[in-house]
């Protein structure tokens, strides 16, 4: 029993610990530095879109791998998944410095190699992340626990940028990005020891395998669950890929140096950071559908923004950038922190494990293909370029543009999802518009 005023259960602290190693760690191998580094092996727009969407296809070995939970419990089945990737992490940080022996073309085959082999380890052991926190988190307090998680996850991210952009500078040479790859390994490492030290939690099939086939078919037509299932269909292909084109419109088109980029793209997790500020208690308090909706409705005006400044209206200012990316930030922990305590919402108790499995395959099956998708449709229309007064469209704007349309889908679906608790988003919006600056000033008003 936990004696402290701590809501969660005791020894849960280390969770966060370990997401924020972690994202010490992922985010120099995920994100933009390998975007970047990829960049410098001359990668084409399709590549980028397999770099960018490997981690979430591989996903798909979420579904066989479910079944093997039971046997090895949650722990042990993560532990051993995240200490294989970290191999890889060190197999990667040797590839830049490769460059005196290796030509671009090899260094970008064994990148990959090392990312496919990175992701598939992850692929296979994360599906025992989502049931294993839910079965440790009471329901009063998911929210909050979510809320929190996202905080050590939003700075540590910030941090890990600041850093890459302090290593790689405006030049970066080779054993700049071996560097930044070595900490990131160091990181993940550090990691391991946080996640070792979280309680193991029982799954409701624990100790048994069952032989019996499992009812997929059946899981997917659960009606609350398939309704989540197309959201995040639809959310994964307009996301898919958005922050690896956006670095590759701040390279080759608006001509920014690689830690110029970084450091914008830091501004993002002050962004995520600021969700805190929105969501506090109210996640548990109106629930997570208006929190999507109003998420859904400020990606509608960041991705309006991007269209804007490929279509050459505006400069890609670093005020404009910075701005983009910090509602960026904000916009996609709104989602994910609202998108995932519903989905534990909505998830039952038994089948726990199949049911977070077919939710992670299905929305980052999306999320892989579409950047290859939006890859190859960036690459098709090679220096295609066509004005219409003062706006150009070329393979950047069509690409936002197309974005744009599949945000305005998601936000439909949204409307759909099932959440019988859940407040309207016009209770949320006067909280925080009205409610919230209400209380601000009551409390700073001077008392006689």
């Amino acid at each position: 029993m936990n004696k402290s005023k701590d809501p969660f259960p005791e020894g849960l602290s280390n969770v966060f610990r370990f997401v924020a190693f972690n994202a010490l760690s992922f985010q120099m191998i995920l994100s933009s530095p390998m975007i970047l580094f990829a960049k410098t092996l001359d990668a084409s727009a399709t590549a980028l879109g397999i770099i960018s969407g490997m981690m979430p296809l591989l996903v798909i070995f979420q579904i066989p791998a479910a079944s093997h939970i039971p046997r090895y419990g949650y722990k042990r089945f993560v532990y051993g998944g995240w200490g294989i990737r970290v191999l890889f992490i060190f197999g990667m940080a040797l590839v830049p410095v490769s460059s005196r022996f290796l030509e671009s073309n090899s260094q970008l085959a064994l990148l990959l190699f090392f990312l496919f082999a990175f992701n598939l380890s992850r692929g296979i052991s994360s599906c025992a992340w989502l049931p294993w926190i839910t079965s440790l988190i009471p329901p009063a307090v998911r929210g909050k626990f979510l809320v929190q998680e996202a905080a050590f996850i939003n700075v540590a991210s910030f941090v890990a940028f600041l850093l890459a952009a302090w290593c790689l500078g405006d030049q970066p040479r080779a054993w700049h990005f071996t560097a930044v790859f070595a900490f990131s390994a160091i990181m993940g490492s550090i990691s391991l020891f946080y996640l070792k030290r979280i309680p193991e939690g029982e799954t409701p099939e624990q100790g048994r395998v069952s032989t019996t086939p499992v009812p997929w078919i059946e899981i997917a037509r659960y009606r609350p669950f398939r309704k989540l299932l197309r959201m995040n269909i639809a959310w994964s292909t307009a996301y898919g890929g958005l922050t690896a084109f956006t670095v590759a419109f701040l390279k080759t088109e608006a001509g920014m140096a690689e830690g110029k980029i970084l450091v914008m793209n830091s501004v993002a997790y002050l962004g995520g950071l600021s969700s805190l500020w929105i969501l506090g208690s109210r996640m548990d308090r109106l629930g997570s559908k208006p929190i999507l909706t109003f998420s859904l409705v400020t990606w509608f005006v960041i991705i309006f923004g991007w269209t804007l400044l490929a279509g050459r209206l505006f400069a890609a200012s670093f005020a404009i950038v910075v701005a983009l990316q910090f509602l960026m930030g904000l916009g996609l922990a709104l989602f994910n922190m609202a998108n995932i305590r519903l989905a534990m919402a909505t998830v039952p108790v038994m089948g726990r494990n199949h049911f977070f499995a077919l939710f992670s395959v299905v929305s980052n099956l999306t999320l892989g293909l579409a950047p290859v998708l939006w890859g190859v449709l960036i690459d098709s229309m090679g220096s295609f370029a066509v004005r219409w007064r003062a706006f150009e469209w070329n393979q950047f704007t069509v690409f936002f543009a197309l974005v744009e349309i599949m945000m305005l889908v998601t936000l439909a679906i949204c409307t759909k999802l099932e959440e019988p608790e859940a407040a309207k988003m016009g209770d949320l919006v006067r909280e925080i518009l009205i409610e919230s600056p209400q209380r601000l000033w009551l409390r700073l008003w001077p008392r006689e």
